[in-house]
Protein backbone atom coordinates (compact mmCIF):
# COMPACT_ATOMS: atom_id res chain seq x y z
CA UNK A 1 0.00 0.00 0.00
CA UNK A 2 1.58 3.36 -0.64
CA UNK A 3 -0.66 5.14 1.82
CA UNK A 4 -1.32 2.21 4.48
CA UNK A 5 -3.53 3.08 7.52
CA UNK A 6 -1.85 5.82 9.65
CA UNK A 7 -1.72 4.48 13.61
CA UNK A 8 -3.56 6.08 16.17
CA UNK A 9 -0.76 7.07 18.24
CA UNK A 10 0.30 8.87 15.05
CA UNK A 11 -2.55 10.98 14.02
CA UNK A 12 -3.28 14.41 14.24
CA UNK A 13 -5.69 15.49 17.01
CA UNK A 14 -7.54 16.44 13.68
CA UNK A 15 -6.40 13.43 12.32
CA UNK A 16 -7.82 11.28 15.03
CA UNK A 17 -11.21 13.32 15.53
CA UNK A 18 -12.28 12.54 11.82
CA UNK A 19 -11.48 9.01 12.35
CA UNK A 20 -13.14 8.90 15.53
CA UNK A 21 -16.19 10.69 13.72
CA UNK A 22 -16.23 7.98 10.27
CA UNK A 23 -15.93 5.27 12.56
CA UNK A 24 -18.86 5.97 14.90
CA UNK A 25 -20.89 6.23 11.57
CA UNK A 26 -23.02 3.44 9.86
CA UNK A 27 -19.40 2.37 7.67
CA UNK A 28 -18.55 1.35 11.24
CA UNK A 29 -14.57 1.76 10.34
CA UNK A 30 -12.02 3.66 8.17
CA UNK A 31 -11.94 0.88 5.32
CA UNK A 32 -11.54 1.14 1.61
CA UNK A 33 -10.61 5.12 0.79
CA UNK A 34 -10.61 6.90 4.52
CA UNK A 35 -7.30 5.29 5.73
CA UNK A 36 -5.81 7.29 2.61
CA UNK A 37 -7.77 10.20 2.78
CA UNK A 38 -7.41 10.95 6.61
CA UNK A 39 -4.20 12.52 4.88
CA UNK A 40 -6.18 15.61 4.78
CA UNK A 41 -8.72 15.39 7.23
CA UNK A 42 -10.68 18.24 5.95
CA UNK A 43 -11.39 16.40 2.52
CA UNK A 44 -12.08 12.93 4.91
CA UNK A 45 -14.77 14.27 6.40
CA UNK A 46 -16.48 15.70 3.64
CA UNK A 47 -15.87 12.55 1.91
CA UNK A 48 -17.41 10.51 4.28
CA UNK A 49 -20.85 13.22 4.71
CA UNK A 50 -21.46 12.88 1.39
CA UNK A 51 -20.73 9.02 0.55
CA UNK A 52 -23.04 8.66 4.15
CA UNK A 53 -26.10 9.75 2.21
CA UNK A 54 -25.03 8.31 -1.08
CA UNK A 55 -24.86 4.94 -0.19
CA UNK A 56 -27.20 5.00 2.71
CA UNK A 57 -29.83 7.38 2.11
CA UNK A 58 -29.98 7.95 -1.44
CA UNK A 59 -33.27 8.58 -3.13
CA UNK A 60 -32.17 5.62 -5.91
CA UNK A 61 -33.13 1.87 -4.76
CA UNK A 62 -30.24 0.38 -3.16
CA UNK A 63 -30.22 -2.39 -5.49
CA UNK A 64 -29.78 -0.07 -8.61
CA UNK A 65 -27.45 2.20 -6.38
CA UNK A 66 -24.83 -0.52 -6.49
CA UNK A 67 -25.09 -0.94 -9.83
CA UNK A 68 -24.04 2.00 -10.62
CA UNK A 69 -20.97 1.64 -8.29
CA UNK A 70 -20.16 -1.76 -9.89
CA UNK A 71 -20.25 0.41 -13.21
CA UNK A 72 -18.23 3.17 -11.89
CA UNK A 73 -15.74 0.06 -10.09
CA UNK A 74 -15.57 -1.38 -13.25
CA UNK A 75 -14.73 1.85 -15.53
CA UNK A 76 -11.87 2.48 -12.76
CA UNK A 77 -10.56 -1.12 -12.66
CA UNK A 78 -10.99 -0.08 -9.02
CA UNK A 79 -10.37 -4.03 -7.20
CA UNK A 80 -11.44 -2.97 -3.70
CA UNK A 81 -14.52 -0.82 -4.67
CA UNK A 82 -15.70 -3.98 -6.88
CA UNK A 83 -14.64 -6.30 -4.38
CA UNK A 84 -16.77 -4.72 -1.37
CA UNK A 85 -19.97 -3.62 -3.44
CA UNK A 86 -20.25 -7.12 -5.18
CA UNK A 87 -20.78 -7.99 -1.85
CA UNK A 88 -23.12 -5.35 -0.96
CA UNK A 89 -25.18 -5.66 -4.60
CA UNK A 90 -25.85 -9.20 -3.89
CA UNK A 91 -26.96 -8.32 0.05
CA UNK A 92 -29.29 -5.59 -2.00
CA UNK A 93 -30.59 -8.47 -3.85
CA UNK A 94 -28.75 -7.77 -7.43
CA UNK A 95 -28.34 -11.24 -9.54
CA UNK A 96 -24.92 -12.75 -9.27
CA UNK A 97 -24.77 -13.02 -13.61
CA UNK A 98 -25.45 -8.84 -13.54
CA UNK A 99 -22.71 -8.45 -11.10
CA UNK A 100 -20.51 -10.91 -13.49
CA UNK A 101 -21.18 -9.71 -16.84
CA UNK A 102 -20.07 -5.90 -15.54
CA UNK A 103 -16.92 -7.27 -14.13
CA UNK A 104 -16.23 -9.02 -17.19
CA UNK A 105 -16.91 -5.43 -19.12
CA UNK A 106 -19.97 -6.94 -21.15
CA UNK A 107 -23.72 -6.46 -20.88
CA UNK A 108 -25.64 -8.04 -18.82
CA UNK A 109 -27.98 -10.45 -20.53
CA UNK A 110 -31.16 -10.66 -18.39
CA UNK A 111 -31.91 -7.32 -16.65
CA UNK A 112 -35.41 -5.64 -15.30
CA UNK A 113 -36.12 -2.46 -16.67
CA UNK A 114 -35.08 -0.56 -13.72
CA UNK A 115 -31.54 -2.22 -14.22
CA UNK A 116 -31.76 -1.88 -18.03
CA UNK A 117 -32.17 2.04 -17.84
CA UNK A 118 -29.57 2.42 -14.94
CA UNK A 119 -26.90 0.22 -16.68
CA UNK A 120 -27.40 2.32 -19.93
CA UNK A 121 -27.29 5.82 -17.75
CA UNK A 122 -24.34 4.43 -16.00
CA UNK A 123 -22.59 3.07 -18.68
CA UNK A 124 -23.40 6.14 -21.40
CA UNK A 125 -21.67 8.41 -18.51
CA UNK A 126 -18.41 6.32 -18.03
CA UNK A 127 -17.93 5.98 -21.64
CA UNK A 128 -19.20 9.28 -23.16
CA UNK A 129 -19.20 11.51 -20.61
CA UNK A 130 -22.52 12.35 -20.93
CA UNK A 131 -25.90 10.34 -21.03
CA UNK A 132 -28.21 9.89 -24.21
CA UNK A 133 -31.48 12.19 -24.09
CA UNK A 134 -32.80 8.72 -24.05
CA UNK A 135 -31.50 7.55 -21.01
CA UNK A 136 -31.60 10.70 -19.13
CA UNK A 137 -35.55 11.29 -20.05
CA UNK A 138 -36.05 7.34 -18.73
CA UNK A 139 -34.05 7.65 -15.31
CA UNK A 140 -36.29 11.74 -15.42
CA UNK A 141 -38.99 9.66 -15.66
CA UNK A 142 -38.44 7.12 -13.17
CA UNK A 143 -36.25 8.88 -10.14
CA UNK A 144 -37.19 12.40 -10.93
CA UNK A 145 -34.75 15.47 -10.85
CA UNK A 146 -33.55 14.20 -7.52
CA UNK A 147 -33.04 10.39 -8.73
CA UNK A 148 -31.14 12.16 -11.74
CA UNK A 149 -29.01 13.89 -9.43
CA UNK A 150 -27.91 11.24 -7.44
CA UNK A 151 -27.47 8.95 -10.01
CA UNK A 152 -24.50 10.88 -10.97
CA UNK A 153 -23.77 11.85 -7.48
CA UNK A 154 -23.21 8.49 -6.63
CA UNK A 155 -20.80 7.74 -9.62
CA UNK A 156 -18.91 11.36 -9.05
CA UNK A 157 -18.43 9.98 -5.66
CA UNK A 158 -17.01 6.12 -6.59
CA UNK A 159 -15.36 7.61 -9.40
CA UNK A 160 -13.50 9.99 -6.81
CA UNK A 161 -13.28 6.94 -4.29
CA UNK A 162 -12.16 4.53 -7.18
CA UNK A 163 -9.18 6.87 -8.19
CA UNK A 164 -8.16 7.58 -4.05
CA UNK A 165 -8.22 3.22 -3.94
CA UNK A 166 -6.15 2.81 -6.98
CA UNK A 167 -3.68 5.49 -5.81
CA UNK A 168 -3.60 4.61 -2.55
CA UNK A 169 -2.85 0.67 -3.03
CA UNK A 170 -6.13 -0.59 -1.00
CA UNK A 171 -5.91 -4.81 -1.70
CA UNK A 172 -8.51 -6.58 -1.46
CA UNK A 173 -8.47 -8.82 1.42
CA UNK A 174 -5.42 -11.45 2.00
CA UNK A 175 -6.47 -14.74 0.26
CA UNK A 176 -9.54 -13.10 -1.74
CA UNK A 177 -9.03 -13.00 -5.60
CA UNK A 178 -8.89 -9.71 -7.66
CA UNK A 179 -12.44 -9.53 -9.18
CA UNK A 180 -11.62 -7.84 -12.16
CA UNK A 181 -9.07 -8.66 -14.63
CA UNK A 182 -8.13 -6.67 -17.46
CA UNK A 183 -10.05 -5.41 -20.68
CA UNK A 184 -9.14 -5.24 -23.96
CA UNK A 185 -9.88 -1.07 -24.13
CA UNK A 186 -8.48 -1.19 -27.62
Amino acid sequence: MRLPPIPDADRTPEQQRVATAIAAGPRGDLRGPFNALLRSPVVAERVAVLGEYLRFNTSIPFDLNELAILVTGRAWDAQFEFYAHRLLALKAGLPDSIIQAIAEGRRPDAMTDDQEMVYNFATELHRDRNASDASYARIKARFGEQGVVDLVAVMGYYSLVGMVLNVAGVPVPPGEPLPLKPLNKA
